[in-house]
Formats: structure tokens, sequence, C-alpha cells
């Protein structure tokens, strides 16, 4: 019986933040038949579409440099050569949602989305689908406001900023003159408050609220 490879892609990441760009470049390089390309802001991924052509998926941070909201994802479109463009966020509105769908955009991808379901969903855009999670249809405006309203202690802001500067827990407790336990528990409950799986995703998210 033959196996049908999956198509080849070139998929564009266009994201500020050091920490996600290696995280999802990393990811998708190692999947099959996945060329992943990165940019630092919207010029950068534009620059990128004009000398190397259209990518068969972009994938765009709706709050980096450049975007002014939805109007850099409508501005890609254009620039991609009819090929999918997406956001790529942690907790958009519903209006950034229903203008990602008005503007003829691929779709959204959560920055806290589990690495197995990123593949698929990267896949799904490319071939052509519109992808728009589930639990963001039914939960994501909840949740944004229940994350928005948790008032993060003191001590978890300092570790919370000591997290973002990638710090390990025994560097950040040497800091802090804190016992790793102390930190870790620290990192736990920023974690639940911020509705994060793990510290990469705390980050994520507390940049995405404007707290750190």
């Amino acid at each position: 019986m033959t196996t049908v490879e999956p198509q080849s892609l070139r998929i564009l990441v266009a994201d500020d933040h050091v920490m996600v760009l290696e995280m999802f470049e990393q990811f998708l390089s190692n999947l099959p038949n996945v060329e992943a390309v990165t940019a630092a802001d919207l010029d950068g991924a534009l620059a990128l579409i004009k000398q190397e052509g259209a990518f068969d998926l972009v994938l765009l941070d709706l709050n980096m440099p450049g975007m002014n909201g939805t109007q850099g994802l409508s501005q890609t479109i254009a620039e991609n050569g009819g090929k999918p463009v997406a956001l790529l966020t942690s907790n958009p509105s519903a209006k950034v949602v229903a203008e990602v769908l008005a503007l003829g955009g691929a779709g959204l991808v959560l920055k806290t989305t589990s690495l197995k379901a990123l593949g698929n969903e990267v896949r799904f855009m490319a071939a052509g689908g519109r992808y728009i999670p589930v639990e963001l249809i039914e939960t994501q405006r909840v949740k944004t406001q229940e994350a928005t309203n948790t008032k993060l202690s003191d001590r978890e802001m300092t570790v919370l900023n000591l997290l973002a500067e990638g710090k390990p827990n025994k560097e950040i407790g040497d800091n802090l003159t804190l016992a790793q336990p102390t930190v870790k528990m620290h990192v736990k409950s920023i974690c639940k408050k911020l509705g994060a799986s793990n510290r990469t995703q705390a980050v994520i998210v507390a940049r995405d609220l404007n707290l750190i």
C-alpha cells in the first residue's frame, strides 16, 4: 500500500516575542515536509513575502509592531498572492474574530494551543480551510475577562517578570532568596490565574494582557 506524504508547506510566522518565534519555528520545522520562516514584525513579514514569494500559510501576531489591529492582516492577505493568512494571538475579542472572518482571513491560532493540535491546524488552513478554535467560540471571552480581572500578587509579578527573562526556577530562587519549592508554588499560582498550562504560555498570555 502506498503511503501518501503530507504536502510540502512553507509557513511564515511573524511575532515580536523571541520566545514565541523559537517555540513555533522549532515545532513547525520538525513536522514532515514543513519549512518554517520567521519575522519579528509586520514589515519584516511583508519583506520576506516580497523577497521569497507567497507562503503557503502566514501566521501574524495580532499585537506586534505594524499590525494596527487587523489592518496588518488585510495588507498581508493582499500581498500573499491569494494564499491563506491567519492571526496568532492569545485572547482575541469577539470583534477581532468577526473582523478576521470578514476580511477573508484563514482563521486564528491561539498561542496556548497544544503543539499536537497546532500541526493539524496549520495544515487545515494551508489547505484552504478556515479555522476558529471551538473553545474560543464558546469560552474565550469569559476566560479573557477572568484573566484580566485576576490580580497577581507583587511577589507573583516579580516571578513573572523573571520568567519572561527566561530564568529557570533555581536562578529565580537565588535572585529572590526563595527556596525552589516556593518558586514552583508561585509559578503554579501564576499559571492558574492566567489560565495557562505552563510557564511559557503564562508569559505569552501576560504579554498579550499587557501585564509585563
